[in-house]
């Protein structure tokens, strides 16, 4: 998964899934629209009521479903409106961080940024580095791989089978007991 695959064509614009934080990314990013500030418009935002609240398996799920890129907001640490979610999230980051390692994807796929309500400038610059960052990537292309491993999967199984079968007509012809005629 190391290997960056080069897309078809220059129309390629990486698919980017954002978890904001209701009570300060959601809004700065609410911000950022009511000031006109432009940025990258091929970010998805889902509001949650607090980053503290993304699950892992959020992320490798959106990963799994054709995303490039997954970008996490949330309130500056001790600004937590549920206290400590947003140390929560770094925890799970940072296990998240080693799996994706793990699993062969670029860390710099995934992102956590802590914005407070005020800062729409910020929601901006990090929107905008975050594309261009997945950009230079290229795309991850989980859904095509999951295709090639379960074409994998698919032939080794087939193979386990004929080992089987072979297995068990050797047995069967050598257990069995001659007919004898009396």
């Amino acid at each position: 998964m190391n290997e960056v695959i080069k897309p078809p064509n220059s129309s390629w614009r990486p698919r980017v899934v954002a978890f904001f934080c209701n009570w300060c990314t959601y809004t700065a990013a609410d911000l950022a629209g009511v000031s006109r500030l432009k940025y990258a418009p091929n970010i998805r935002v889902i509001r949650l009521m607090c980053s503290g609240r993304v699950d892992p398996q959020f992320i490798l799920d959106a990963l799994a479903r054709g995303a490039d890129g997954v970008l996490i907001g949330g309130c500056h640490p001790g600004d937590c409106h549920y206290v400590e979610g947003n140390y929560k999230m770094l925890r799970r980051f940072q296990m998240l961080k080693r799996m994706l390692k793990d699993l062969g994807i670029e860390e710099e796929r995934v992102r956590l940024e802590w914005i407070s309500a005020a800062e729409g400038e910020k929601v901006k610059r990090v929107v905008n580095e975050m594309v261009g960052q997945v950009q230079k990537l290229g795309p991850l292309g989980m859904p095509g791989k999951f295709e090639e491993w379960d074409k994998e999967m698919e032939h080794f199984a087939a193979q386990v089978e004929e080992k089987d079968a072979a297995a068990a007509c050797s047995c069967a012809t050598a257990n069995k007991p001659e007919l004898t005629t009396a």
